[in-house]
């Protein structure tokens, strides 16, 4: 097999994968019409699946036309990292104790803010956790943040409206929010090292803006939703306790986790303690959020085997910009291609100015929550939040169209400031 036709196919397949995330309740409706075959139209159903499916498909074309050696070591010159720690820091980030801590923290501040109801733990859920993703990493507070917005906002049956404007303010302010420091946010990451980017960089040159445009988008949609926010029920404390050494050995767990995010012998290895320590203890977990997290894994596993094949269209692309025009382009391109594959496609072009890298990146991590494909740690948030969505799906259009605000605002804050 010749490398432009591989290059053809896997391009094909990536498009029909894209049109497949946007008509997943096509299938949905399927299942319902076919009940004989309702299983796997359930299955093609599943936005989590739909990258792991069309990378199947062309794992098995390779084999088909070029034998299963040169399928074989095409899977093993991919680099699974990412999405083996996204499936580790979600089960572990999203544990009770974890979680109740985050809670915590989150209360606590939302009672020096003077709104009604929910409003405070609202604003201060939407913003403060998604910062706390430049040191926890995004996707630690993707998990956090949608599993107390699902707890304490999406299951008190709010309107559809707020449930799409949350979550697109949440994608969008996840993106950015990991921008503080240099080894948070996947797209930063991916070039940091080579660009010399150390965490002084970044907080002098993305942070703040960040920061701002974080705090902007969670004040103004609580503002725009407050009528509906103020009748939720406010608490102050949180009711349940856990035994101290309980909580630090959780938190050990995961400050260990994130410390080495890019040495899978090691976060594995210290995820089989954890899950050991958690059957050991029931009596302190609640249900593991195993499947989610696989779901997620297999979606990131995908789009990093058909997204390795894109190379070639992606790369002349960049280089045809200038650096006015990269930063729109690469907000746009996001919304089509893992951010983090998009700058690191950048990190390969060499004599950028500063100027261009900055605008590359900044481009990147804007543009991060258009999709669920955007930004990596957005299939976590879509997995724990569709379940409360009409017919538990998230469409992406009502995506895209409630995440365009939220993007306008981190526009207007990295362009204009």
């Amino acid at each position: 097999m010749s490398a432009g036709t591989l290059q053809w196919i896997a391009a094909a397949l990536f498009a029909v994968a894209l049109l497949h995330t946007f008509s997943t309740k096509f299938f949905e409706r399927l299942a319902h019409e076919r009940p004989a075959h309702a299983g796997i139209w359930h299955l093609l159903g599943e936005v989590e699946v739909v990258f792991g499916f069309w990378a199947m498909v062309l794992i098995v074309a390779i084999g088909l036309m070029a034998g299963r050696g040169e399928a074989t070591e095409y899977l093993d010159s991919r680099n699974f990292t990412e999405p083996m720690f996204v499936f580790v820091i979600m089960v572990v980030a999203g544990s009770r104790a974890i979680l109740l801590m985050a809670q915590r923290l989150v209360l606590a501040v939302a009672t020096f803010v003077p709104l009604p109801g929910a409003l405070g733990f609202y604003a201060v859920a939407l913003s403060l956790v998604p910062l706390l993703g430049s040191l926890i990493t995004e996707p630690a507070a993707m998990t956090l943040a949608a599993l107390m917005l699902r707890d304490r906002v999406f299951a008190a049956g709010v309107s559809n409206r707020l449930k799409y404007a949350t979550l697109g303010v949440l994608f969008v302010n996840v993106s950015i929010g990991g921008t503080l420091t240099a080894f948070a946010a996947p797209p930063v990451l991916m070039v940091a090292a080579k660009w010399q980017w150390d965490g002084l960089y970044m907080l002098t040159h993305f942070g703040w803006k960040a920061a701002l445009a974080v705090l902007v988008n969670a004040l103004v949609t609580a503002m725009l939703f407050r009528a509906e926010l103020a009748r939720l029920a406010r608490r102050t404390a949180e009711e349940e306790t856990m035994p101290a050494p309980v909580l630090a050995i959780h938190l050990a767990f995961l400050a260990g986790i994130v410390a080495f995010a890019h040495h899978p012998p090691v976060f594995m290895g210290l995820f089989l303690f954890f899950m050991g320590f958690a059957t050991a203890y029931p009596q302190y977990q609640d249900r593991l959020i195993l499947r989610e997290g696989l779901l997620v894994a297999f979606f990131l596993a995908g789009l990093v085997v058909l997204g390795g094949q894109q190379q070639w269209w992606l790369e002349p692309l960049l280089r045809s910009m200038n650096a006015d025009t990269v930063y729109f382009g690469a907000t746009a391109l996001t919304a089509i291609t893992d951010n983090a594959a998009l700058t690191y496609l950048g990190s390969l072009v060499d004599g950028l100015s500063e100027e261009f890298k900055r605008a590359l990146v900044a481009g990147a991590v804007t543009g991060g929550g258009l999709t669920v494909i955007a930004n990596a740690p957005n299939p976590a948030g879509f997995a724990i939040l569709r379940g409360h969505f009409d017919d538990e799906a998230i469409n992406p259009l009502g995506l895209l169209v409630a995440a365009l605000p939220p993007t306008l605002t981190a526009v207007l804050a990295f362009r204009m400031l």
